[in-house]
């Protein structure tokens, strides 16, 4: 994306997390697009890790999501954590909620195979409200925004295992997002190789609905 001598700068505040095509841009989607390396100690992350794969293990992956923006995948909703896993949900409400956000019941969690991949999308209001945050486990992986009107502006995130990422408002609703597949998983010249990850995805609830109101297909986030 930073080819033809185009400069890529970066915010002070999230250094080599973040990069994007110009200082409008990153300024612009400062607070909208978050990254938060290390939020999970590996304990943490193996916590999160040991009590998903029986669940997962049950499930086939998968190449044809219901909006095709998946490929290589199997997820699940799940609202039943054990103790340990509700005080990592409750860190990540705290870090990434307002407090007059109401968050939905169940928390989406998606595996990608190695060689799979999410597609640009942008999220459908109707699913899901103005924030989502996940935690990425496992593997590294390339998270890459588009505006929908001006393909010129972008930015990509690098997730690294235990890190937190927060899309909210403008990064939400007018920048599809992505995440890259390995031939493609660079962060800028960097070399960012993509093995199995795992995503669990807090969101806040979509105005005019209850938090436990059933039938909603989950983003591909």
């Amino acid at each position: 994306m930073a080819g033809g001598g185009q400069v890529v700068l970066r915010t002070l505040s999230q250094q080599g997390w973040v990069r994007g095509s110009g200082a409008a841009v990153l300024s612009r989607l400062q607070d909208a697009a978050v990254v938060r390396p290390g939020f999970l100690s590996a304990a943490e992350e193996e916590t999160l890790s040991r009590e998903l794969e029986p669940e997962l293990r049950r499930r086939r992956y998968e190449y044809d999501h219901w909006d095709a923006a998946i490929h290589g995948f199997r997820e699940t909703e799940k609202s039943r954590w054990s103790e340990a896993s509700r005080a990592i949900l409750r860190r990540v409400q705290a870090a990434a909620f307002g407090p007059g956000q109401t968050l939905l019941s169940s928390v989406h969690v998606l595996d990608l195979e190695p060689q799979g991949y999410i597609k640009p999308h942008v999220d459908s209001v109707k699913f899901c409200g103005s924030t989502i945050a996940g935690l990425s486990l496992l593997s590294p992986s390339v998270m890459r925004l588009v505006h929908t009107q001006e393909p010129g502006e972008w930015l990509e995130l690098l997730l690294e295992p235990g890190s937190l990422y927060i899309l909210r408002g403008s990064a939400r609703y007018d920048f599809s997002h992505e995440i890259l597949r390995d031939e493609e998983s660079f962060f800028g010249e960097r070399r960012i190789p993509r093995g199995r990850r795992i995503s669990v995805i807090c969101r806040s609830l979509p105005e005019g609905m209850g938090p436990g109101e059933p039938g909603q297909p989950p983003p591909a986030c």
